[in-house]
């Protein structure tokens, strides 16, 4: 698939693994890319589509995770997820059958956001105990 300026290479840095939370967000950040590009008029419909349908692809990923008894997800979070992807479905269909490229502004939009929030760094239970003021005893005088 060829996207104007894809070959620059700024986007394309898959990250190293070992951390779900990156790679999740690129991820994100690079089909909500993909489908940018593919907006423009200047660039074929099928490959505008193929951008909507990769998007698709990785959201199934996501369901199909969510969805597994394993998941270590927090159960509102998940739930939340779960509609968002049940809503990336539905959308994905109604571009795919209208061929609409304004209707893939709301897809890119979510991919940031989410990504956005993964890229946020969150510490650890150990470095979080580190930063807080010991606890006073109850004989003291506060």
């Amino acid at each position: 698939m060829a996207y104007p300026n894809a070959d620059q290479g700024k986007y394309r840095s898959i990250p190293a693994g070992g951390n779900p939370r990156e790679t999740e967000a690129w991820a994100l950040t690079e089909t909500a890319r993909r489908m940018m590009m593919a907006q423009s008029d200047s660039v074929d419909i099928e490959e505008f589509l193929a951008a909507v349908r990769l998007n698709w692809r990785l959201w199934t990923i996501f369901q199909a995770d969510l969805s597994t008894p394993e998941c270590e997800v927090p159960l509102e979070l998940r739930q939340n997820m779960l509609s968002l992807a049940n809503f990336v479905d539905k959308r994905s269909v109604e571009i795919i059958s209208s061929r609409n490229r304004d209707m893939a502004t709301a897809l890119i939009n979510i991919n940031r956001q989410l990504a956005g929030g993964l890229f946020v760094v969150i510490p650890s239970k150990d470095a979080v105990e580190a930063t807080q003021p010991a606890a006073t005893s109850a004989n003291e005088v506060i």
